[in-house]
């Protein structure tokens, strides 16, 4: 099922799943209440926790509410997707803690450092095997009360569309909604698609649709035509027009060729179905705007001798400036020139004009070629992070005469410019770099809008250094 369709749901949980958030919210404040207590007693061999510990124990708690709703915690799974959710509450969990510890240090609460670290790690692991352990449960225990019809409703699909399928598919195996597919309807008798694994029985026909809500005591009908099938529709509401039955309209998101990046949003109490939205807006943008500045600065800080000993390496290796300055397009299409240690003589591409490195790549200094090699003439783009220009996390960008070319070879090429170019990206940390496949890499680049988040971005920079910056492809 493409990417984007689980969000189409968003608008589904928030009716169906409202009391099993609820419920998850207030079993993960008691989890992490009671893995502070349980640490307590583990150290202290007694359970009234004094009042310093109490007050960190609140703090915690209190910072968990915030990065548990930044790391998107409290939102549905189905299947096998709860490894991931495991991933991003600890993630969460961590940096409620890294804040934890960073307010004791400042405000010195009258607790022993080392009893206190111990007590924290303690609580740490317990905080997090509980809040699992409780979420494992409840799901365990949602399949079971799904399974004997406990508040299940029953709903039919109007209309055998892939979106029909995949929304099917979808709320079958999901233990949050409450809600189960028991078949279709459609006048056609067979189905123009193949739902491979996956079996919705045929009910019958439109004319049969009043029947059949009646005799099977069906909750909900949803009508999956296709775009054009607004006829058949209509016919669906007429049919029913006696019944108290809720009816459903399916957005058909297949009929769209970018159907994986749609999302259904609401602005100003008006729905929209966003096909292509930059994520940079409203708080984000901002969000994203600290952490490249805060990170650009410290990483400038820690880099600086290394920049040294290059700008003098560059200085002996050729003639001409250490900084090499190019132009690249970056965020809304606008031009900015990119910095880079100089790897090349400086009339390298005076008879060639921009040509796109290839391997056996002859043009650079012996130091030149280490430098790219290694990615070390990309390190002065860390002041292009700190002027506004770059971040350090995005599609990479390109040189004006090159996106000229690519923008009508590559489907979606210049989709890649609604967020700000990086010194890093997704698809670089999964090998898309250099002279490797443009669809590849553009794919890579839009499912990071999509996807994006400050976690995603960390993610990146992590992969980014445990890999390393040497790279087949840089040359």
């Amino acid at each position: 099922m493409p990417l984007g369709v689980g969000s189409m749901f968003k608008g589904l949980f928030r009716q169906y799943g409202h009391t099993v958030i609820v419920l998850l919210r207030v079993l993960d404040i008691a989890m992490l209440l009671g893995g502070g207590w349980l640490a307590y007693f583990a150290w202290h061999q007694r359970w009234d926790v004094d009042q310093h510990h109490r007050i960190v124990i609140v703090l915690g708690a209190f910072a968990a509410i915030i990065f548990f709703e930044i790391a998107q915690i409290y939102r549905p799974w189905r299947g096998d997707a709860m490894r991931g959710e495991i991933a991003r509450i600890l993630r969460a969990w961590v940096s409620s803690l890294v804040l934890v510890v960073a307010v004791v240090m400042l405000v010195r609460l009258q607790i022993r450092l080392e009893s206190s670290y111990r007590w924290i790690t303690t609580w740490g692991v317990l905080g997090f095997l509980l809040v699992v352990t409780a979420r494992v449960l409840l799901s365990r225990l949602l399949c079971w009360l799904r399974s004997r019809g406990w508040s299940q409703g029953r709903i039919i699909m109007v209309g055998l569309s892939q979106m029909a399928i995949a929304s099917s598919r979808q709320l079958n195996e999901s233990p949050w909604a409450g809600l189960q597919v028991i078949g279709y309807i459609d006048d056609r008798a067979e189905s123009r698609f193949s739902v491979g694994d996956f079996s919705l029985p045929r009910l019958g026909s439109l004319q049969d649709l009043a029947a059949i809500v009646a005799r099977e005591a069906i909750d909900e009908v949803w009508v999956a035509f296709p775009l054009q099938g607004d006829s058949r529709a209509e016919r669906v509401f007429y049919e029913l027009r006696h019944l108290p039955v809720n009816i459903r309209l399916v957005i058909d998101c297949f009929a769209f060729k970018m159907s994986k990046f749609l999302n259904l949003n609401e602005i100003a109490g008006i729905p929209t179905l966003d096909i292509s939205v930059s994520p940079l807006h409203g708080i984000n943008r901002y969000i994203k705007e600290a952490e490249d500045r805060v990170l650009a600065f410290l990483l400038l800080l820690l880099v600086a001798p290394a920049m040294l000993l290059i700008a003098i390496g560059v200085k002996l290796s050729s003639p001409g400036p250490v900084f090499y300055r190019q132009e690249r397009v970056g965020w809304n299409n606008r031009s900015f020139y990119m910095l880079k240690f100089r790897s090349m003589p400086v009339d390298a591409e005076a008879n060639t004009g921009p040509v796109w490195a290839k391997p056996g790549e002859r043009r650079a200094t012996p130091f030149g070629a280490f430098l790219r090699k290694t990615s070390l003439d990309e390190l002065p783009q860390l002041i292009n992070v700190l002027k506004g220009d770059m971040s350090l996390v995005g599609p990479r960008p390109e040189r004006p005469d090159f996106v000229e070319v690519f923008k009508d070879q590559v489907p979606n090429y210049m989709k890649k410019h609604m967020v700000k170019a990086g010194i890093t990206g997704w698809a670089q940390v999964n090998g898309w770099r250099g002279n490797t496949d443009l669809a590849k890499r553009i794919e890579h680049d839009l499912y990071y809008i999509h996807h994006w988040s400050v976690w995603f971005d960390l993610e990146i920079a992590l992969k980014t250094v445990i890999y390393g910056f040497v790279n087949k492809n840089a040359y």
